[in-house]
C-alpha cells in the first residue's frame, strides 16, 4: 500500500536525478551547447511541475539547481547561474498548463 506522499518524493527523486544528469553532461569536458542545456532543463521542469500540479518553484531547483552547482565545482564557472533561469520559466509554464487543463 502506498501513501500519497510517495509519489511526489519518488518524482522529487527522478526530478533530481534528471537534473544531475543535465548538469553531469552541461559541466562535462568538450560540451559547448548550451541551447540544448537551456532546452533539457525547460523541458524537464515543465514536465515535472505539470505532472506534480503543485509547487512549480520546487520542481524548478531540483531540475535546474545541479547545472550551476557542478559547474562552479567543476569549473569554478558561475554563468551557469542563468540556467536556472529556463528551469524557472519551464516550470511556471508547466505548472500552468496543467492548471488550465
Amino acid at each position: 500500500m502506498t501513501t500519497g506522499r510517495a509519489v511526489p518524493v519518488a518524482l522529487a527523486g527522478l526530478a533530481l536525478a534528471v537534473g544531475v544528469a543535465i548538469g553531469l553532461v552541461d559541466s562535462s569536458p568538450g560540451w559547448d551547447s548550451t541551447g540544448i542545456t537551456a532546452v533539457s532543463l525547460f523541458t524537464a521542469a515543465a514536465i515535472f511541475a505539470g505532472a506534480a500540479r503543485d509547487r512549480p518553484w520546487l520542481w524548478a531547483l531540483l531540475v535546474g539547481l545541479p547545472t550551476p552547482i557542478l559547474d562552479v565545482v567543476r569549473t569554478g564557472n558561475g554563468g551557469s547561474v542563468l540556467a536556472l533561469g529556463f528551469a524557472v520559466i519551464g516550470a511556471a509554464v508547466g505548472w500552468a498548463v496543467r492548471r488550465a487543463g
